[in-house]
């Protein structure tokens, strides 16, 4: 500190400020005014989040109400139009369980999966068509060939024994015919090169059997005429046991593709196998 004289007050000398120190002061009101900026930040992302997470961004897209229509039912659902298809097909499995890789989706052709609802111009009220079918539906198709053998003999014998049935009963309730060829149970034989007679028709009536292996065919006679059959026109031969006589059997040959073409005889013996059919 310094003094004149001169009757002037006294004078103070100050030292000048060092350029570290103003460099520091200046960085210090900047690290508060950046913690400040922080803090506001922090507290303005806060309560953004807080609102952009109490929206469904769902809710906001342009939507279309669709009918599914699939195995004769139908299904309201509605959607984003700017939907893929593939994202169609996952709510379309949501509605009938039936899964996307095993549907067909159609909409003026089969719906792509890549392109949105929008490209493909589905319009509000649309109708796709659905088709394809389940797991379960899939597995019921492919039951294994024994099941639905068994299945199917187990109700065969559920079924009445044709003998009981009325429109045979008729028949048989006259008896054996009179000139009944003997017939052994069991015993299985060639195609006879001689008639077989003893037996009666439907109505009745005496029939008999000629196989004319030469020709091909099987001749029918009755007292009016003889219908010529051919072997290869006999879609197929039905056999029953009668009950009380076992050797003896009714057999059908089925003359077209319905059983309307049957023809009945009664009191035959047991039905020829393929190896009866020789030459």
């Amino acid at each position: 500190m310094a003094t004149q004289d001169g009757g002037e007050g006294a004078i103070m000398d100050t030292e000048p400020i060092p350029k570290e120190a103003e460099a520091l002061g200046d960085n210090a009101e900047k690290a508060e005014a950046e913690a400040t900026s922080h803090t506001d930040a922090g507290n303005a992302t806060t309560q953004d989040s807080s609102i952009s997470n109490g929206e469904d961004a769902d809710d906001e897209q342009e939507k279309v109400d669709l009918k599914i229509i699939w195995n004769k039912n139908k299904y309201d659902l509605k959607i984003a139009v700017d939907s893929t298809g593939a994202k169609l097909k996952e709510r379309i499995h949501a509605l009938t369980g039936l899964p996307p890789a095993m549907q067909k989706v159609m909409y003026k052709g089969l719906l792509p999966e890549d392109k949105t609802l929008r490209d493909i111009k589905v319009t509000n009220g649309a109708k796709i068509m659905v088709v394809g079918s389940t797991i379960n539906d899939v597995l019921a198709v492919n039951t294994p060939k024994e099941v639905i053998q068994q299945e199917v003999k187990a109700e065969e014998n559920k079924k009445e024994p044709l003998c009981r049935q009325k429109q045979h009963r008729k028949v048989l309730d006259k008896g054996k015919p009179e000139d009944i060829m003997p017939a052994i149970k069991g015993a299985k034989e060639r195609l006879p090169t001689v008639p077989l007679s003893g037996m009666y028709n439907k109505s009745g009536g005496k029939v008999r059997l000629t196989f004319k292996l030469e020709q091909d065919q099987l001749w029918i006679g009755t007292k009016e005429r003889t219908e010529k059959v051919p072997m290869g026109s006999i879609k197929n031969v039905l056999s029953e046991p009668i009950e009380g006589h076992e050797d003896y059997h009714m057999m059908a040959f089925q003359l077209g593709p319905t059983e309307a073409s049957q023809y009945w005889v009664y009191w035959g013996e047991e039905e020829p196998t393929e190896n009866q059919t020789g030459d």
